[in-house]
Protein backbone atom coordinates (compact mmCIF):
# COMPACT_ATOMS: atom_id res chain seq x y z
CA UNK A 1 0.00 0.00 0.00
CA UNK A 2 1.50 3.39 -1.00
CA UNK A 3 2.47 5.32 2.15
CA UNK A 4 0.31 8.37 1.40
CA UNK A 5 -2.96 6.55 0.62
CA UNK A 6 -5.91 7.18 2.94
CA UNK A 7 -7.35 3.77 3.74
CA UNK A 8 -9.64 4.14 6.75
CA UNK A 9 -12.30 6.43 8.20
CA UNK A 10 -10.03 7.25 11.13
CA UNK A 11 -7.26 8.25 8.70
CA UNK A 12 -9.70 10.51 6.84
CA UNK A 13 -10.81 12.22 10.04
CA UNK A 14 -7.23 12.69 11.18
CA UNK A 15 -6.33 14.22 7.81
CA UNK A 16 -9.39 16.45 7.40
CA UNK A 17 -10.89 16.82 10.85
CA UNK A 18 -14.52 16.09 11.73
CA UNK A 19 -17.46 17.91 10.09
CA UNK A 20 -19.17 20.78 11.84
CA UNK A 21 -22.25 20.08 13.92
CA UNK A 22 -24.61 21.59 11.33
CA UNK A 23 -23.22 19.27 8.64
CA UNK A 24 -23.77 16.22 10.80
CA UNK A 25 -27.34 17.20 11.69
CA UNK A 26 -28.69 18.55 8.38
CA UNK A 27 -29.55 15.17 6.79
CA UNK A 28 -33.31 14.56 6.69
CA UNK A 29 -35.14 11.25 6.44
CA UNK A 30 -37.94 12.72 4.31
CA UNK A 31 -38.61 15.62 1.97
CA UNK A 32 -39.55 18.85 3.73
CA UNK A 33 -40.97 21.93 2.01
CA UNK A 34 -37.54 23.21 1.00
CA UNK A 35 -36.66 19.91 -0.66
CA UNK A 36 -40.04 19.85 -2.41
CA UNK A 37 -39.61 23.42 -3.66
CA UNK A 38 -36.10 22.64 -4.88
CA UNK A 39 -37.29 19.60 -6.84
CA UNK A 40 -40.20 21.57 -8.31
CA UNK A 41 -37.77 24.20 -9.65
CA UNK A 42 -35.12 21.76 -10.89
CA UNK A 43 -34.84 20.94 -14.61
CA UNK A 44 -31.82 18.66 -14.22
CA UNK A 45 -30.48 15.87 -12.03
CA UNK A 46 -27.78 13.23 -12.08
CA UNK A 47 -28.51 9.72 -10.80
CA UNK A 48 -25.83 7.37 -9.55
CA UNK A 49 -26.35 3.62 -9.44
CA UNK A 50 -24.23 0.48 -9.35
CA UNK A 51 -24.27 -3.18 -10.20
CA UNK A 52 -24.49 -5.74 -7.41
CA UNK A 53 -20.86 -6.64 -8.07
CA UNK A 54 -19.71 -3.05 -7.65
CA UNK A 55 -19.20 -1.25 -11.02
CA UNK A 56 -20.90 2.16 -10.84
CA UNK A 57 -22.62 4.48 -13.30
CA UNK A 58 -23.95 8.03 -13.37
CA UNK A 59 -26.60 9.26 -15.77
CA UNK A 60 -28.14 12.70 -16.43
CA UNK A 61 -31.88 13.33 -16.52
CA UNK A 62 -33.46 16.61 -17.51
CA UNK A 63 -36.37 18.51 -19.01
CA UNK A 64 -38.79 21.22 -17.86
CA UNK A 65 -38.53 22.33 -14.21
CA UNK A 66 -40.54 20.06 -11.96
CA UNK A 67 -40.30 17.05 -14.28
CA UNK A 68 -39.69 14.85 -11.22
CA UNK A 69 -42.89 14.19 -9.29
CA UNK A 70 -42.95 14.19 -5.50
CA UNK A 71 -45.48 11.48 -4.71
CA UNK A 72 -45.30 12.10 -0.97
CA UNK A 73 -42.74 13.04 1.68
CA UNK A 74 -40.81 9.82 1.12
CA UNK A 75 -41.21 9.03 -2.59
CA UNK A 76 -40.07 10.55 -5.88
CA UNK A 77 -40.97 9.51 -9.41
CA UNK A 78 -38.49 10.16 -12.21
CA UNK A 79 -39.99 9.73 -15.71
CA UNK A 80 -37.89 7.95 -18.32
CA UNK A 81 -37.65 9.50 -21.77
CA UNK A 82 -36.20 7.98 -24.99
CA UNK A 83 -32.46 7.40 -24.76
CA UNK A 84 -29.80 5.11 -26.17
CA UNK A 85 -31.51 1.91 -24.95
CA UNK A 86 -28.43 0.75 -23.07
CA UNK A 87 -30.59 0.94 -19.92
CA UNK A 88 -27.56 1.07 -17.63
CA UNK A 89 -29.41 2.72 -14.74
CA UNK A 90 -32.43 0.43 -15.05
CA UNK A 91 -30.23 -2.67 -15.19
CA UNK A 92 -28.30 -1.54 -12.14
CA UNK A 93 -31.49 -0.90 -10.15
CA UNK A 94 -32.66 -4.45 -10.89
CA UNK A 95 -29.43 -5.73 -9.32
CA UNK A 96 -28.93 -3.12 -6.61
CA UNK A 97 -31.72 -0.72 -5.60
CA UNK A 98 -29.48 1.86 -3.91
CA UNK A 99 -29.29 5.15 -5.84
CA UNK A 100 -28.01 8.67 -5.26
CA UNK A 101 -29.45 11.81 -6.85
CA UNK A 102 -28.21 15.37 -7.10
CA UNK A 103 -30.60 18.10 -8.29
CA UNK A 104 -29.48 21.36 -9.92
CA UNK A 105 -31.24 24.67 -10.52
CA UNK A 106 -29.57 26.90 -13.15
CA UNK A 107 -28.29 30.07 -11.55
CA UNK A 108 -28.32 28.60 -8.06
CA UNK A 109 -25.04 27.30 -6.65
CA UNK A 110 -26.54 25.17 -3.89
CA UNK A 111 -27.72 21.67 -4.83
CA UNK A 112 -30.04 19.04 -3.32
CA UNK A 113 -28.86 15.50 -2.70
CA UNK A 114 -31.21 12.56 -2.21
CA UNK A 115 -30.19 8.98 -1.43
CA UNK A 116 -32.55 6.06 -1.35
CA UNK A 117 -33.81 2.79 -2.76
CA UNK A 118 -35.26 2.63 -6.26
CA UNK A 119 -37.64 0.43 -8.18
CA UNK A 120 -38.97 0.53 -11.74
CA UNK A 121 -42.62 1.05 -12.60
CA UNK A 122 -44.86 0.99 -15.68
CA UNK A 123 -47.96 2.06 -13.72
CA UNK A 124 -49.82 4.33 -16.13
CA UNK A 125 -51.82 5.97 -13.35
CA UNK A 126 -48.53 7.31 -11.99
CA UNK A 127 -46.85 7.93 -15.35
CA UNK A 128 -49.66 9.55 -17.36
CA UNK A 129 -49.54 12.84 -15.39
CA UNK A 130 -45.87 13.11 -16.38
CA UNK A 131 -46.63 13.07 -20.11
CA UNK A 132 -44.66 15.48 -22.28
CA UNK A 133 -45.58 16.53 -25.81
CA UNK A 134 -48.50 14.13 -25.63
CA UNK A 135 -46.36 11.10 -24.79
CA UNK A 136 -46.39 9.29 -21.46
CA UNK A 137 -43.11 7.82 -20.21
CA UNK A 138 -42.66 4.13 -21.01
CA UNK A 139 -41.44 3.61 -17.46
CA UNK A 140 -40.31 5.51 -14.39
CA UNK A 141 -38.04 5.24 -11.38
CA UNK A 142 -39.67 5.43 -7.96
CA UNK A 143 -37.15 6.42 -5.29
CA UNK A 144 -37.92 5.71 -1.64
CA UNK A 145 -36.11 8.53 0.17
CA UNK A 146 -33.68 7.51 2.90
CA UNK A 147 -31.61 10.72 3.07
CA UNK A 148 -32.13 14.24 1.76
CA UNK A 149 -29.92 17.24 2.35
CA UNK A 150 -28.95 20.55 0.83
CA UNK A 151 -25.37 20.80 -0.37
CA UNK A 152 -23.33 23.98 -0.07
CA UNK A 153 -22.31 26.11 -3.05
CA UNK A 154 -18.52 25.72 -2.99
CA UNK A 155 -18.14 23.32 -5.93
CA UNK A 156 -20.31 25.37 -8.28
CA UNK A 157 -18.73 28.61 -7.09
CA UNK A 158 -15.26 27.25 -7.82
CA UNK A 159 -16.33 25.95 -11.23
CA UNK A 160 -18.29 29.12 -12.22
CA UNK A 161 -20.73 26.67 -13.81
CA UNK A 162 -23.49 29.19 -14.50
CA UNK A 163 -21.24 32.07 -15.60
CA UNK A 164 -21.84 32.63 -19.36
CA UNK A 165 -18.46 34.30 -19.58
CA UNK A 166 -16.82 30.97 -18.71
CA UNK A 167 -18.77 28.92 -21.28
CA UNK A 168 -16.79 27.58 -24.22
CA UNK A 169 -17.62 28.28 -27.85
CA UNK A 170 -19.14 24.94 -28.83
CA UNK A 171 -17.55 25.07 -32.28
CA UNK A 172 -14.10 24.98 -30.70
CA UNK A 173 -14.78 21.36 -29.65
CA UNK A 174 -15.32 18.45 -32.06
CA UNK A 175 -18.87 17.29 -32.76
CA UNK A 176 -20.13 14.25 -30.90
CA UNK A 177 -20.16 12.26 -34.13
CA UNK A 178 -16.54 13.19 -34.82
CA UNK A 179 -15.41 12.14 -31.35
CA UNK A 180 -17.27 8.81 -31.54
CA UNK A 181 -15.85 8.15 -35.01
CA UNK A 182 -12.36 8.70 -33.61
CA UNK A 183 -13.09 6.27 -30.79
CA UNK A 184 -14.91 3.51 -32.69
CA UNK A 185 -13.53 1.90 -35.82
CA UNK A 186 -15.91 1.80 -38.77
CA UNK A 187 -18.06 4.77 -37.70
CA UNK A 188 -18.42 7.61 -40.21
CA UNK A 189 -18.39 10.99 -38.48
CA UNK A 190 -20.77 12.70 -40.90
CA UNK A 191 -23.29 9.85 -40.77
CA UNK A 192 -23.04 9.75 -36.99
CA UNK A 193 -23.70 13.49 -36.69
CA UNK A 194 -26.71 13.23 -39.00
CA UNK A 195 -28.16 10.43 -36.88
CA UNK A 196 -27.52 12.36 -33.67
CA UNK A 197 -29.08 15.55 -35.06
CA UNK A 198 -32.16 13.59 -36.20
CA UNK A 199 -32.46 12.01 -32.76
CA UNK A 200 -32.31 15.43 -31.13
CA UNK A 201 -35.02 16.77 -33.43
CA UNK A 202 -37.43 13.84 -33.46
CA UNK A 203 -36.77 11.61 -30.44
CA UNK A 204 -36.54 13.79 -27.36
CA UNK A 205 -39.93 12.42 -26.22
Amino acid sequence: MPPFDLTSRSALEEHYGKPRDIVQKKTLKRLDRHCRNFIAASPFLVIGSSQASGPADVSPRGEAPGFVAVLDDCRLLIPDRPGNRKLDTFSNILENPHVALIFFIPGMNETLRVNGRARLTTDQELLAPLSAQGKAPLAGIIVEVEEAFLHCAKALMRSHLWDPGRHIERRTFPTLGTMIADQVEGIDAEDADKGIDLSYKEKLY
